[in-house]
């Protein structure tokens, strides 16, 4: 990812062949870039991102600008965000379930969850929030049970000594999939506020 500041005022990111240029200004909120809902869940939505094995941090970014949206990474190590776009880093503790839990506590109608914990998604869609997994797949009422069982399933098949399946990495085209999926989640909360 690219962010640069160029001489007319204006922030530059690039994400591979993906370039935005925008004037920009940090996210309105406690001064950490984070905004809280207002009484009635109509404040501006916030992006959760369980971030400690997400490979699409750099995209979530560039979405988030494009849209003024504030950005929360939530992992167990510190990882380091650019200054000034309204993202921040909050560290929890080395638990199994930590980033999710603080993730789940806080949602609100209207947020949006990047995961690729399928239980986090259930969690997220059950709190009003949007859910998207790292390929670009939003997760929704229909498919979050299957997804569900299908976890159970794969896990038991590990347990069981059956499977040894890993995730395959991210393509180029799962990237871009993600930054088209993601925006149209923000629109169309956006046209939901």
């Amino acid at each position: 990812m690219t962010v640069d500041y160029d001489s007319a005022g204006v922030y530059f990111l690039g994400v591979g062949d993906f370039e935005w240029r925008a004037p920009v200004a940090p996210a309105a909120g406690k001064g950490s870039g984070a905004v809280e809902p207002s009484e009635t869940g109509t404040g501006s939505p916030r992006l959760f991102v369980d971030a400690d094995a997400c490979p699409v941090k750099d995209e979530v970014y560039v979405v988030a600008t494009r849209y003024g949206i504030p950005v929360l990474l939530v992992a167990n190590t510190w990882i380091a965000a650019p200054a000034g776009f309204g993202v921040e880093t909050v560290v929890v503790d080395d638990s199994p379930d930590a980033a999710d839990d603080w993730i789940a506590e806080r949602l609100a109608p209207g947020d949006i969850v990047v995961t690729g914990d399928i239980p986090l998604a259930a969690r997220a869609l059950g709190a009003g929030a949007s859910a998207i997994g790292h390929d670009g797949r939003p997760f929704d009422e229909e498919s979050i049970g299957h997804a569900l069982a299908m976890r159970e399933l794969h896990a038991a098949l590990r347990e069981e000594g059956l499977e040894s399946h890993r995730p395959r990495p991210l393509a180029q085209k799962d990237r871009s999939r993600f930054l088209a999926k993601l925006d149209e989640v923000v629109q169309r909360g956006a046209r939901n506020r």
